[in-house]
């Protein structure tokens, strides 16, 4: 049996009893952007409103995906939390899985360095506009406290000791300057570059591309300059103590943890270790991936050594791991790391460019035994980490939804709300699709903590991609998490070769291309539409079946027809009206068997040929989603399918129906047949409002060749032979209503735009609800069609299905984009639905009669809705929004959204228990109108530029939840409940948590003794005002941050809360910066006295042998 979802029922409170005379009377002015009611006979009626302005507010949730553009990345190894940098300026924090956070820079500058205050829960950005950042990460959304604008100096490096709070930065002109990370202010201690090398080299050494301390003396830095010199400095003399010259740039510095040694990393693809006492030449030079030659010579140049790191083990062989460094010779290699370990190399190849990477290791202190255990691999285009502990070096499986982008998302769909089986069931098919393989330790970016969000009900985000895959994802209280993954193209036969692409494609590349999705969540039917003008219909089966022949169906949809007269519109009660176009009987073979000519015909037209080959073989159908009927539209007499513009499937009455610039075309999906297939002038019948005159097409122009050639310059062929995925190439929003244009000119092209299965009145004279199809156009036209269902059971199957055109109902401006129907109290009616069951069954038991039992019907009228009861139909256009009340077909409220822009995407959705129409505009407008009455609620600014990509992923769902594509890699989630922006705050996740930092190396006895381990500094005597005195101000100027406001705006739940806790977090962080100084302030005296007693020692025993101790 069908059911029938119960109607939303409005609660009571702030319940507003919307009276039309009394909005009558309030209308003074005609072009008010009010709705505009007018009135029938019998719907004068109060009908009641629960929805008012304050319940809606817009704001961003969360963002999911890999950051796009990613240039910069940095580890706090105590927290354990990641930080990525993007060209745009965005600033993404991860923790452990579901703890994520999106930030942005105003400036939307690049992001070239990131540097975490270790455990302090803050983090400083260096950007390409030279500016650096303080973010504080107590807070839920992180906030910038403090910036520092250079004028005069452009940064190229910036480095921060472990506890200190003094920042050095390297400039392009071979500079370093210190800034005090707490004040953000400069310090006037420099070291200039003419200081720092002095006579050494006669040009300037170029910009700093390194800097650090020696992990053993804090008082010693090393520079390195991008022309090849390292200079040792002495920060208390304030002079150069060594240079290290090399005949090769610089591009990274790394230091043994003991601080004698140290290696650098040069364009020519070598490696030279130095010792620091030996400045003269390097102790070893390598060139790990260039070929040796045997007669003693240099090695051939490799490409460069990007980044070294140099990381030690207590019990083994130090790790050395670098990016670059291949052979020339390695063309079409892939980009690698390599990972070096006693005698063993580990080239480990990547799918994309390296931008970045680091070694995770166990302690923060860089004067003891580092102790590598992952290394974190940031490509442009994902994120790796591999197990260094591991025979083979596994990567982690990664927890984080990065790989939305798998395949450039092509279309998307977003179901809040939906049937709670839902996750459980896609969960358990998906969960088979894993890979295997990878480490077995856990996710090592595990810090912060979960939200305690009270959000419960489940959510679905369904992408569709270029290549023909489907994804579900989880997307529960604001994580995402994939479910299952479906490949549409394996219902296609692949070509082999380039030189094989059949000539009938109409795209030239991604031919699989997902364009629209229709889904019933309750049947788990499932049809999707791709850019080949190809439909899929699939089922949802849990257990795994073998499909001899797929089944297939092939349509000839034709806007204009020549010799047949078109059928009478008014009640043809046949099921396939008298076109060529219908196929009756399922064609289960490939089109080669087809029954027409499916060649080319005799003046070399192509025709009856569709645009892909549907595969011939048996196909193997995991359980899952799984293909139940393929149907495809042909090319006609030389002119190329219209790509489908329009999908809907309904599970009760088991059809589908789609529709393109030609017409539209029904299918029953149980019995295999097409049952209408109409040019959409043929909808219409005698009652044409545009008096359009039926012509045969054009047979010249389109070439015999194959594909339109894309430099032709017309914008028609441009259009058609793009796909989806080429506006990712081009981001400027221009829109068209059909993909091409072929004979008949623009204003006559009526496409079909939206449908909704419903059961309802079709026409004025109707005394009770019959099943409908209503179909709206691109000329702003809403037709209905009447579904004559045959009983359930077994007569569902052998009966047609007849489908009668009942004329046009309803006119708008511009395209139709959305329909539904309210019933007589304002609540939303939802279609019909057939729920799921096993349709693989075994052949005898009780499953396959109680499959039997569950056959669609007709639905009955439900109790509520007495026969003299009337309905309300909403459909909203590119311009402007109707509520119709049936059956008398008269509108009683209008509103005109836009003038000068136009919607892309509009829902009916619910929230707070009442429902309302939401709309997002070209403009970047998000609106929502209250339903029936049509009354603005919000508007909203959001968006100031809208591209294809947006346009074409922007979807709402239901309980105020909404998203769309903000970068080919990332989803933006958003709200627009006033409820979901208070509860924000409590659901995000704590990126810090209070954490001990590890204790420090223990020094040992003997280095203590003979002056050896760590040596510290007062920076603050060095670098302070008292000190340095203070720096130029015109140097650079100091900005602070809105400190925490900015980051709360969005969250809003009371700003002045959010301003307070912000101060704490700063207090206690300024607190616990003063702590640490003061711990390190008694580590120095004890060090100093620990050093006096030491000296005294060694005085007293310095003639005694060793035995007279």
């Amino acid at each position: 049996m069908c059911s029938r979802p119960p109607p939303s029922l409005a609660p009571e409170r702030k319940m507003k009893k919307f009276n039309i005379r009394k909005v009558l009377d309030g209308l003074t002015a005609v072009s008010s952007p009010s709705p505009s009611p007018q009135l029938g006979s019998k719907e004068n009626e109060l009908i009641p409103e629960t929805l008012q302005s304050e319940h809606f507010q817009l704001c961003k949730t969360v963002r999911h995906g890999f950051p796009y553009q990613p240039s910069s990345m940095a580890f706090d190894p105590v927290q354990k939390i990641l930080a990525i940098g993007t060209q745009s300026g965005a600033l993404r924090l991860f923790g452990r899985p579901g703890v994520e956070c999106y930030c942005q820079h105003e400036s939307g500058s690049a992001v070239i360095q990131l540097q975490f205050l270790i455990n302090e829960g803050a983090l400083v950005s260096a950007l390409a506009d030279d500016s650096i950042h303080m973010w504080n990460l107590r807070q839920k959304r992180p906030a910038v406290l403090h910036s520092l604008k250079f004028n005069k100096e452009r940064i190229t490096f910036c480095h921060l000791p472990f506890q200190s709070k003094w920042l050095y930065i390297g400039s392009e002109r071979g500079n370093i300057h210190i800034v005090n990370v707490e004040s953000f202010t400069l310090s006037g201690y420099t070291i200039m570059w003419n200081k720092a090398i002095e006579l050494s080299s006669k040009a300037h050494p170029g910009p700093v591309v390194h800097i650090s301390d020696n992990p053993m003396d804090e008082g010693k830095l090393i520079i390195g300059f991008e022309s090849g010199i390292v200079v040792l400095w002495d920060l208390k003399s304030k002079r150069a103590e060594s240079r290290y010259t090399y005949d090769e740039a610089i591009h990274s510095v790394a230091w043994h943890h003991e601080g004698k040694q140290f290696i650098c990393s040069h364009s020519d693809g070598t490696l030279t270790i130095w010792n620091i006492k030996s400045p003269v030449k390097p102790v070893q030079t390598i060139t790990p991936h260039g070929k040796q030659p045997k007669d003693g010579k240099k090695p051939e140049p490799c490409k460069p050594i990007l980044k070294v790191e140099y990381k030690t083990t207590r019990a083994g062989e130090p790790f050395m791991i670098f990016s670059g460094g291949l052979s020339y010779d390695t063309v079409g290699r892939r980009p690698c790391l390599t990972v070096m370990h006693g005698k063993s190399t580990a080239v480990l190849e990547m799918d994309y460019p390296i931008v970045d990477f680091l070694t995770l290791c166990e302690t923060p202190y860089p004067n003891d035994f580092q102790e590598p255990y992952a290394v974190v691999v940031l490509l442009e285009k994902d994120l790796v980490v591999i197990d260094l502990a591991q025979n083979g070096y596994p990567i982690f499986e990664n927890p984080y939804p990065m790989m939305i982008h798998e395949s450039p998302v092509t279309s998307c769909e977003y179901l809040a709300d939906c049937p709670v089986d839902l996750i459980p069931a896609l969960y358990s098919v998906g969960s088979r699709q894993k890979r295997q393989g990878y480490s077995k330790k856990e996710w090592p970016i595990s810090g912060g903590n979960w939200g305690l969000g009270t959000q419960s009900y489940p959510e679905i985000i369904i992408t569709g991609h270029a290549d023909g895959s489907v994804k579900f994802w989880d997307a529960s209280a604001i994580m995402l998490q994939v479910l299952y993954k479906l490949k549409t193209a394996k219902v296609f036969e692949k070509a082999r070769c380039k030189e094989e692409k059949p000539s009938s494609e109409i795209v030239d590349e991604d031919p699989f291309a997902i364009q629209l999705m229709s889904w019933c969540p309750e049947s788990r039917m499932l049809c999707v539409a791709g850019v080949s003008a190809h439909v899929i219909i699939y089922r949802f089966s849990k257990q795994e079946i073998t499909t001899e022949v797929v089944q297939l169906l092939e349509v000839r949809l034709q806007y204009e027809l020549n010799d047949l007269e078109s059928p009478d519109v008014g009640g043809d009660q046949t099921p396939a009206p008298p076109t060529p176009s219908t196929s009756p009987s399922p064609q289960t073979s490939g089109p080669q068997t087809h029954p027409s000519t499916s060649s080319n015909s005799s003046d070399g037209m192509r025709d009856n040929i569709p645009c892909l080959k549907v595969r011939s073989s048996p196909l193997k159908q995991s359980p899952g989603y799984q293909v139940e009927l393929v149907v495809q539209l042909v090319w006609v007499s030389g002119e190329p399918p219209q790509q489908i513009s329009s999908l809907a499937i309904n599970s009760c009455y088991g059809l589908v129906v789609f529709g393109n610039s030609n017409g539209l075309a029904v299918v029953d999906y149980l019995q295999k047949t097409v049952l209408l297939n109409l040019g959409t002038v043929e909808l219409y019948g005698s009652n044409d409002p545009y008096q359009r005159q039926l012509r045969s097409p054009r047979k010249s122009r389109q070439p015999s060749g194959g594909l339109c050639d894309i430099n032709e310059g017309s914008a028609t062929s441009e259009d058609r032979c793009k796909s989806p995925t080429s506006d990712n190439r081009d981001n400027s929003f221009s829109r068209s209503r059909s993909s091409s244009v072929t004979s008949i000119d623009k204003e006559s092209r009526e496409a079909i735009t939206s449908f909704f299965f419903c059961e309802t009145y079709t026409r004025k004279a109707d005394g009770g609800l019959t099943p409908s199809l209503w179909v709206g156009t691109s000329l702003g036209t809403v037709l209905a069609i009447s579904l004559n269902m045959p009983p359930a059971g077994e007569q569902r199957l052998l009966q047609p299905v007849i489908v009668s055109p009942c004329g046009t109902l309803i006119r708008l401006k511009g395209s139709v984009l959305r329909m539904a129907f309210l019933d007589s109290t304002g609540s939303l009616l939802a279609s019909a639905f057939e729920p799921w069951y096993e349709p693989n069954a075994p052949a005898n038991g009780e499953e396959r009669d109680k499959v039997r039992k569950r056959r669609p019907v007709s639905v009955s009228p439900s109790t509520s809705q007495e026969l003299n009861e009337n309905q309300y139909a909403v459909v909203c256009s590119e311009k402007q929004a109707k509520v119709i009340a049936l059956p008398s077909q008269t509108c009683v409220f209008k509103h005109n959204i836009t003038e000068a822009s136009f919607v892309l995407r509009a829902d009916v959705v619910q929230i707070n228990a009442g429902i309302c129409l939401a709309c997002f505009c070209a403009n970047g407008h998000i609106m929502t109108l209250s339903l029936p009455g049509l009354r603005p609620l919000l508007d909203v600014n959001y968006l100031p530029l809208t591209d294809m990509r947006i346009a074409r992923t922007f979807c709402f769902s239901n309980l105020g939840q909404a998203l769309y594509l903000t970068s080919p890699t990332e989803i933006q989630r958003i709200t627009y409940s006033q409820e979901v922006c208070e509860n924000l705050q409590e659901m995000l996740g704590e990126l810090f948590t209070p954490v001990e930092t590890p204790e420090a190396p223990n020094r040992g006895f003997f280095k203590g003794l003979f002056g050896g381990g760590a040596q510290s500094l007062d920076r603050e005597d060095l670098f302070g005002e008292t000190g340095a005195g203070k720096a130029a101000r015109s140097l650079a100027q100091h900005i602070p941050g809105p400190g925490g406001i900015e980051g709360m705006k969005g969250a809003a739940s009371g700003i002045v809360g959010d301003l307070a806790r912000a101060r704490i977090a700063l207090d206690e962080r300024g607190q616990k910066l003063s702590e640490v100084e003061e711990r390190t302030a008694a580590m120095m005296a004890s060090a100093d006295s620990f050093s006096k007693h030491a000296h005294e020692m060694m005085l007293k025993c310095k003639d005694k042998k060793w035995y007279q101790f």
